[in-house]
C-alpha cells in the first residue's frame, strides 16, 4: 500500500509515468493544470480538460464521471512547466446539491504506470465548496514531489481558475463545462475503491472477472489474497486494510447522505412552518407529507446502496478470514492447531477487530505493522459502559496482554523473541501463569520496587548498548553471546512499585526502546497514576491505548470513524493460548 497523506503533507514521486485515479460518489469533472514555478497558468490552453486538446504529457477523462484515470507524463512536460495541478469541480444540476459536503470525501490516488500505488489522499473537511484543488505534482531539486493540497472554493470554478492566475476565469470555466461531453461514466479502475455511493469493486488488477461473473453482471466473487503484494501474507495484509478502507468509505457516504436527508427535512419544515396560511389546513399537510417522503426515499436509496456494499464486504470477510496466518488469525482460527514455529518473522500482528454501530455483524482484522513502533497500553480502568468491578477489569486486561504476548511468541522464529513481565505486588500471578508454567518468560517476573529498578536499569542499558551500536555503524561489535532477540516487556498494575527513577526509565524506553528492538505492554488504570499529574501525559500519548471490552476509541485517518476495538481473545474455556506456548517452549528446547 502507498503512503497515505493528509493535507498539506508532500511524498517523493520515484516514477515519471504516473496514473491519477480519481473516485467520488457522483460524477465530477476531473481537469489538470500546467503551472510555471509559481504555480500561475498563463492561459486556457495550460488546462487539460474534457473536450480540449491534451497538453503535452497530460491526459484527461473524457467527462464528468465518478471515476476517473488522469496520465500524466512527467518527463513530457515543457521546460517551463514546474507544477501540475489536479483540480475536481461538481456540475450543476436539477435537484443536485452542488457541494462537496453533500457527498462522501473523494479520494485521489497516485500509481505508477504498472498500477502500484505510490500515495493516497481522502479530502475531508469540505463543506459548501463545490470546485477543490485535490493535489499537486511539483519539481523539487531536479525530482518530481506530489502534494496533498484539498483547498477547496465555495465560488465554485471560477474562483480557483483565478487562484492560478488565468485571465478571465469565467469565460474558461464556462468553456470547460460547454466542451464537457455528456455520456457513459469511465469503468471504475480495479485499484480505485468506490465510495459509499457504488457497489464496493473487488476486482485485482492482476486478475479478469470469471466468465460466470461477466455474464450474470453480478461483481466479481471475493478471492482471499487478492490485492498487490509480493507474498500470500503482503496480499492479505492489504486486502485487509481495503476492506476496512472500504467500510470507512461505504459508512461516511451512509451517514452524509442521512445526515443531509434529515438537514433537507429540517429546512423544508422550518419553510412550511414560517408561511402562517401553511400551518393549518390541507396544504401545509400536503407540503409536510412531500417533505417527509423525499427524506424517506433519500434515506432508503442510501440504506439500500449501504446493504448492498456491506454485503459484498461480508462476503469477502468469509472467504478472508480463514485464510489467515497466524499473526493475523483468530485464537478460533484452525490455523493455531498444531502450530509450528515459523523461519521469519510476520509483516504485521492482529491486535483485535474493528467494527462500526452501522455494521456491527462486520469485523476488521485490526492489524499493526511488526516490529511494534510504539508501545501498547490496555486500560485496565473503568469505562462508561463496563460494569464489571476493579479486580474484573484488571483481570481481563492482564489476559489481554498475555493473549496478544503469546501471539507474538508464537509468530517470530525461534529465539528471536523474547518476553519480560515487572509485576511489582505479584497481583498478576493467576493471568501470568500461562506464561511462567510454559516457561516462556527470560526469567521470573520482577516483584517489589528492588525487582522494578533491577529490571527497568538491565533494559536501559541494553538499549543504550544497541543505540550505539547502531549509531555507529558498528552492530558486529556488540559483545560475544549479546542476545539479539527483541523483548517485549509487560508491566503490569503500573505505577505501583515505580520511584521517579524508574519512571524515567520507562519513559526512556517508551521512547527509545522500539528502535533497539525493546517493546512495552503496560497494563494500567489511568486513574491510579493521577497523583503525578501531567509528568506523565507524554507517556500516556506515547501509547497505543487497547482495551478489554469493546470501546470505540479509535479514529480512523480517512473520515475519523469512532471505530469501536474488541481485543484478540480466544473463546472461553480455550486452552489454545496455553497450547500455542507448550509449542514454543518445546520448540526453543528442541533448538538448543
Amino acid at each position: 500500500m502507498g503512503t497515505e497523506l493528509v493535507r498539506g503533507q508532500n511524498h517523493p514521486l520515484p516514477r515519471t509515468r504516473l496514473e491519477i485515479l480519481i473516485s467520488a460518489e457522483v460524477p465530477v469533472l476531473a481537469a489538470a493544470a500546467l503551472g510555471d514555478e509559481g504555480g500561475r497558468v498563463p492561459d486556457g490552453d495550460r488546462i487539460a480538460h474534457p473536450g480540449a486538446a491534451a497538453p503535452p504529457g497530460v491526459e484527461v477523462p473524457r467527462a464528468a464521471a465518478a471515476a476517473h484515470r488522469l496520465a500524466v507524463d512527467l518527463g513530457a512536460l515543457p521546460e517551463a512547466v514546474h507544477r501540475v495541478t489536479v483540480l475536481l469541480a461538481m456540475p450543476e444540476q436539477p435537484g443536485a446539491d452542488p457541494r462537496f459536503g453533500a457527498i462522501a470525501a473523494p479520494r485521489a490516488t497516485v500509481t505508477d504506470a504498472d498500477g502500484s500505488e505510490i500515495a493516497r489522499f481522502t479530502l475531508t473537511g469540505l463543506d459548501a465548496e463545490s470546485a477543490v484543488v485535490a493535489l499537486e505534482l511539483y519539481r523539487r531539486q531536479g525530482g518530481w514531489k506530489v502534494r496533498a493540497v484539498g483547498q477547496g472554493y465555495a465560488d465554485g470554478l471560477p474562483a480557483l481558475l483565478a487562484d492560478l492566475g488565468l485571465p478571465r476565469p469565467r469565460e474558461i470555466a464556462e468553456a470547460m463545462w460547454e466542451a464537457e461531453r455528456p455520456g457513459e461514466p469511465e469503468a471504475v479502475v480495479p485499484e480505485a475503491r468506490p465510495a459509499g455511493g457504488g457497489p464496493v469493486d473487488y476486482t485485482h488488477p492482476g486478475r479478469q472477472a470469471s466468465t460466470a461473473d461477466a455474464a450474470s453482471g453480478e461483481p466479481p466473487r471475493p478471492v482471499a489474497g487478492d490485492a498487490a503484494g509480493w507474498s500470500m501474507e503482503e496480499r492479505l495484509y492489504n486486502q485487509v486494510w481495503g476492506m476496512f478502507e472500504d467500510l470507512a468509505r461505504a459508512t461516511a457516504a451512509f451517514r452524509s447522505a442521512t445526515d443531509f436527508a434529515a438537514a433537507r427535512l429540517d429546512r423544508e419544515l422550518d419553510e412550511v412552518l414560517a408561511d402562517p396560511r401553511a400551518r393549518i389546513g390541507g396544504a401545509g399537510d400536503a407540503a409536510r407529507q412531500a417533505a417527509q417522503a423525499k427524506h424517506d426515499e433519500l434515506v432508503g436509496r442510501a440504506q439500500a446502496a449501504h446493504d448492498r456494499d456491506l454485503a459484498q464486504l461480508m462476503a469477502e470477510a468469509e472467504v478472508v478470514e480463514p485464510a489467515l496466518p497466524p499473526a493475523y488469525a483468530q485464537w478460533s482460527s484452525p490455523v493455531w492447531q498444531g502450530h509450528r514455529m515459523p523461519t521469519e518473522p510476520p509483516q504485521a500482528v492482529r491486535l483485535g477487530d474493528l467494527h462500526l454501530p452501522e455494521s456491527a455483524l462486520l469485523r476488521i482484522p485490526m492489524l499493526v505493522r511488526l516490529p511494534l513502533e510504539r508501545g501498547l497500553w490496555v486500560d485496565s480502568g473503568a469505562t462508561p459502559a463496563d460494569f464489571a468491578d476493579s479486580v474484573d477489569r484488571r483481570r481481563q486486561a492482564l489476559e489481554v496482554a498475555v493473549a496478544l504476548a503469546a501471539r507474538l511468541l508464537a509468530v517470530h522464529p525461534v529465539g528471536e523473541f523474547a518476553l519480560e513481565v515487572v509485576d511489582p505486588a505479584g497481583a498478576g500471578a493467576g493471568p501470568l501463569g500461562a506464561l511462567t508454567r510454559t516457561g516462556a518468560l527470560t526469567g521470573p517476573p520482577a516483584t517489589g520496587a528492588a525487582g522494578v529498578a533491577q529490571a527497568l536499569e538491565e533494559l536501559t542499558r541494553r538499549v543504550d548498548l544497541v543505540r550505539m551500536a547502531i549509531s555507529g555503524g558498528a552492530t558486529e561489535a556488540l559483545p560475544d553471546g549479546f542476545d539479539t532477540a527483541r523483548r517485549l516487556l509487560i508491566v503490569n498494575d503500573f505505577p505501583q512499585g515505580f520511584d521517579d527513577r524508574a519512571l524515567t526509565r520507562l519513559r526512556f524506553l517508551a521512547d527509545e526502546g522500539p528502535a533497539a528492538g525493546v517493546h512495552l505492554l503496560l497494563v494500567a488504570d489511568r486513574a491510579d497514576a493521577e497523583a503525578y499529574g501531567p509528568l506523565l501525559d507524554p507517556l500516556w500519548r506515547s501509547l497505543m491505548r487497547l482495551t478489554p471490552s469493546p470501546d470505540d476509541h479509535f479514529a480512523d485517518p480517512w473520515v475519523g470513524h469512532a471505530w469501536t476495538f474488541e481485543p484478540a481473545l480466544p473463546p472461553p474455556g480455550s486452552a489454545v493460548v496455553q497450547q500455542v506456548l507448550g509449542a514454543v517452549s518445546a520448540a526453543r528446547i528442541k533448538g538448543k
